[in-house]
C-alpha cells in the first residue's frame, strides 16, 4: 500500500489532565501516515484523485481546535475517526508529541494506527 506523509504538523491545543493545562494552549506536533492507493492520482496528475495533504492537515487542525480532551489518546482517536470518514484512505497512523509535558523529557507522546472498517 502506498503512503501519504505529513511530518511535524504543529497545532496549538488545550489538552491535559490538570486544571491548569485546561487553561492554556500549547503546541502539539503531529506525524501522520495515510495508507492509500495513489495510482489513480499518479495517472491523472489531478489533486482530485489524490489525498490532499493540505486538506488533511486542515482537518487535523479543526479537530484539535474543537476538542479539549484530558488525554492525547482521546484526541488521536477523534482525529483518526475524522480522517477515515473524510478521506479515501485505508488506514491512518498518527503520532503526537507534547513537548515540555514532563520535566526532564524533551516530550511525551502517543502513536496509534486505525484501519477503515471492512464493509458489511
Amino acid at each position: 500500500m502506498d503512503k501519504v506523509l505529513i511530518r511535524g504538523l504543529k497545532v496549538n491545543a488545550t489538552v491535559g489532565i490538570h486544571d491548569w493545562e485546561q487553561q492554556i494552549s500549547r503546541p502539539l506536533i503531529f506525524d501522520v501516515t495515510l495508507e492509500t492507493d495513489i495510482r489513480a492520482a499518479a495517472a491523472s496528475d489531478e489533486v482530485a484523485d489524490a489525498v490532499d495533504y493540505a486538506a488533511v492537515s486542515q482537518r487535523i487542525m479543526d479537530v484539535v481546535q474543537a476538542s479539549r480532551p484530558k488525554l492525547l489518546e482521546t484526541l488521536l482517536e477523534k482525529i483518526c475517526a475524522s480522517l477515515l470518514e473524510a478521506f479515501n484512505v485505508q488506514s491512518v497512523r498518527i503520532k503526537v508529541d507534547k513537548p515540555g509535558a514532563v520535566p526532564g523529557a524533551a516530550g511525551v507522546g502517543v502513536e496509534i494506527e486505525r484501519d477503515r472498517p471492512l464493509p458489511g
